[in-house]
């Protein structure tokens, strides 16, 4: 059974969707601080995602997530909350989130996201074909262990990143539209901005270029998308 961690201090909230995520089939743990969350979460706890409000007492769900993601490369993490500034969406989406949803939200859409990344994390752990290893110019993209290796020197990525990567691999050379890589990655049905492309391509040129300010790999296709440059 897949393991969610829900962390939100407005008890409604925090119990309505531990609930109907339940009666989806997790298991679920609930926490009402990060202090708490942090409190029984480790590598190894076995956590799937993690959904993460963002105004909590004490430590903040930003602090909350990068700690998280510092700690699990692996795990998806979803932020909630009821600002909508689109500066607080790009902040969760930069230190680590996957996806972020605002306040309020339908029950079918949290269910559809937190069911797309735990899907995603799955991967992590599947056997077969997922055990090669994909080569491009200096990288090189292990399927068994998720990391992407440069000049031999691993980097860690969150599943969202090595999905893309995936992606880049596949097409090297090759133009992709952003919404093309939102639909291959995010899935036909996701609910989200586009925009959520742009940060993953901003933390992952932040990971593998040697200067990202001027990458010389992941190259932008002005008015289009981006183009995978081996």
């Amino acid at each position: 059974m897949r393991k969610i961690l829900v962390v939100e201090d407005e008890d409604a909230i925090r119990e309505f969707v531990a609930l109907n995520l339940r009666n989806a089939g997790y298991d679920v743990t609930e926490a009402a601080s990060a202090e708490q969350a942090l409190a029984g979460f480790s590598p190894g706890a076995g956590f799937d995602v993690a959904v993460l409000d963002i105004m909590l007492p004490g430590m903040n769900g930003f602090s909350l997530c990068e700690t998280i993601r510092r700690d699990s490369p692996a795990i998806g993490i979803i932020m909630l909350s009821a600002k909508t500034l689109e500066t607080d969406k790009i902040r969760g989406l930069s230190i680590g989130a996957d996806d972020y949803m605002t306040k309020p939200f339908s029950v079918s859409e949290l269910l559809a996201r937190v069911g797309a990344l735990v899907r995603r994390v799955g991967r992590q752990s599947e056997g077969g074909a997922e055990d090669g290893r994909a080569a491009s110019g200096a990288f090189v993209l292990d399927q068994k262990s998720r990391m992407l290796y440069k000049n031999g020197a691993p980097i860690d990525l969150t599943q969202v990143e090595f999905q893309v990567m995936e992606l880049f691999f596949a097409n090297p050379g090759v133009a992709l539209l952003r919404e093309k890589i939102l639909e291959g990655v995010w899935g036909a049905n996701y609910y989200g901005d586009v925009k959520i492309v742009d940060v993953n391509i901003r933390r992952l040129r932040m990971k593998i270029e040697d200067e990202p300010s001027a990458p010389k790999h992941i190259l932008t296709v002005w008015g289009y998308g981006y183009r995978w440059n081996p």
